[in-house]
Parts: C-alpha cells; structure tokens; sequence
C-alpha cells in the first residue's frame, strides 16, 4: 500500500538570514516500495552548518536543493519495510533522506550501522558520524597534530568544535584553547571538556582575547568560524603554525562579500600552512576514526553532548537556532523512539 509522509521542502532562497517562510511543511503519499527498496522511520535527523550553503543556487561541494524540493541530510532510522535482501528489516540504517519522517529509499543508498550497546542511534550523526570525523580528519591529517602542540578551536561549543578540542587534549596538546559565543558554553568548555582556556567572542577583540589565553602563541587552529577568528589565529601562531579550515559560518548569511584577514602577510613570514577541507575527500580514514573513537565514547573518556529538539515540526526552529549559535554539541532534531 501507498506510504504516506510527512516532508520539508524549500519553499524559497533565502536572502541573508533565514526565516521560516522559506520552508513548507508539506504531506505526500510514494508507491509501495519496488524490489530493491525499503521504507526507513527516521529515528533522528541532523541539522547542520553547511545546509546553509545548499539553500542557495549556485555551484557548491554539496548540490543545492531546488526550491520546491524535500530538503535532504543525515539520519538515522529503523527498516519498517524491505524489498532488499542486503538490508533486512529492523536493521538501523544511516540515510542521506531527511528532512521528513518516513522515506522510500534504494537499499544501495543506505549504509547499515551496527547496533552498539550503551550508544544512543543519534550518535551516528555526532560523535561516530560526519562531524566526528570532520573533526578527526581535521586535527590529525589537516593540521598535523603533533603531541606538545598548542590548539586553538573557534566555535569550539559545537559539534565539531568540541570535539576537536577533546581529542587535541587525549592526545597531549600543551594547551587548547576554544572561542564561544556564551558564558554558559565558555564555562563547559574549561570545566566539563577539560580546555586550558576559553572565551566568549562577544567580550572584546577575539585577537586581544586569544593572546591572553594563549601567551605562548598557537601551533594548530581548527576553524568553524572565520572572518576575526581567522585573523586572530593568524597573528596567534607560532612559527610552521598549520591551520584546518572546515567552516566560516560566521559569514554564512552575509549578503555582501565579507573582508578577509588583513594579515595574509604573516602566512610568509611564519611560514604557515592553511588548508581547507571537506570531509567527504578523506572517507579512507573512517575505518580508522571507527576503531578508535567509540570506545573513547563508552569509556567516558569523550565527552558528548546533544541539543536535542523534539518532533519534524521543530526542524526548522532548530536550523534557524543553529546558525545563531543555539546549540551546545550537537543539534539533533528527535523524530521517534528508538
């Protein structure tokens, strides 16, 4: 029988920030799966950064989504139909199908997750998922992270962000130092996440601001954020300092071109190296990020945090609150019980 569900569509480009008129929540009936198909209750979907950039038109890393289209991003759901023997019922899977509660996918287009006790499904879009390895890949091949090494981390309250700065400290850094955007965060920063310093954004000048928490200079920079942090870092790091550049939502909503860092001099004269990535280039190192990051969650000796928001009608609020810097960890939108 037809399955019936509920979906987001984007309803219209944003210009600057985003508003809730530009999304539509929206109800449509899909055949009965054909073979090689399976029907996927969505346990939890993923908001995050980067869709900001898929609302627009325009060439980008990942495709932008057509206005009048179901929104698409990581989610976690449970087979509740199978025309596929390679993904049995009851299996939990990892789509590439939310926004909406239910979905009709290809099995080929899902991957099977292993069921691992004591770990909640939502984690596959955190901790074990696309931001987890966003941020290993991004310490330890892009940056180069060496043991004695000082990390500065900007957005370091998310989900990324914090977890840079976590595995930079297993791993010996000297010091890490992360920027946030409230006390609240500042505080779980230094008193739960174990960073040697941090600070809110909003206090003053973010290159007066890291120059304090980090006397001696910096030897890595992860970056979320961009713009200020981005010239801080720079005028921050220590000779053959190395920078990862995964983000720069600090000018996501910007309707004008936003001035770069007015010290591109010192990239000569320290003799730094600043790369930028996108982590779907680097899927060779998952197996290695698979083997060594889980068992840091179940022994505790990672520490994770979700912002969690109940229900699809919230998925919009919660992107919206996301790109104001709403979130601590990760945002997840809850979808079902699991």
């Amino acid at each position: 029988m037809p399955v019936t569900t509920r979906e987001w569509q984007l309803a219209a480009r944003p210009h600057g920030e985003p508003t809730p008129e530009d999304f539509r929540l929206v109800e449509l009936e899909h055949p009965d799966p054909a073979e090689g198909q399976i029907v996927v209750r969505m346990l939890a979907m993923s908001v995050d950064p980067y869709m900001r950039g898929r609302m627009n038109a325009g060439k980008s890393y990942a495709a932008a989504w057509e206005v009048g289209e179901t929104m698409k991003g990581g989610a976690v759901g449970r087979v509740v139909d199978s025309r596929s023997p390679a993904v049995p019922e009851g299996a939990l899977v990892l789509a590439d199908a939310a926004w909406r509660d239910v979905a009709v996918l290809d099995a080929r287009h899902v991957r099977v997750l292993p069921e691992l006790p004591g770990i909640p499904p939502s984690y596959h879009l955190g901790v074990l998922g696309m931001p987890g390895l966003t941020a290993y890949v991004g310490l330890f091949r892009l940056a180069a992270f060496q043991e004695g090494d000082a990390v500065f981390v900007s957005g370091a309250a998310g989900a990324v962000g914090s977890l840079v700065g976590q595995f930079a400290k297993l791993n010996g850094a000297s010091a890490v130092v992360g920027s946030a955007g409230t006390p609240e965060k500042v505080r779980w920063l230094t008193e739960e996440l174990g960073f040697t310093a941090a600070f809110d954004y909003h206090d003053g000048p973010v290159a007066q601001q890291l120059r304090t928490a980090a006397p001696g200079g910096i030897d890595v920079f992860f970056d979320n954020v961009g713009g200020e942090h981005l010239e801080a870092a720079i005028g921050a790091f220590n000779e053959f300092g190395r920078a990862a550049l995964c983000g720069a939502i600090s000018g996501y909503n910007a309707v004008e071109p936003q001035p770069g860092p007015r010290n591109m001099f010192m990239l000569v004269t320290k003799k730094l190296s600043l790369r930028g990535f996108i982590v779907s280039d680097h899927a060779d190192l998952h197996g290695e990020f698979i083997e060594r990051v889980p068992q840091l969650v179940t022994s505790g000796r990672l520490v994770v945090r979700e912002t969690v928001r109940e229900g699809l009608d919230q998925a919009v609020p919660a992107f919206l609150d996301l790109l104001r810097g709403g979130n601590t960890g990760k945002m997840i939108v809850r979808l079902a019980e699991a």
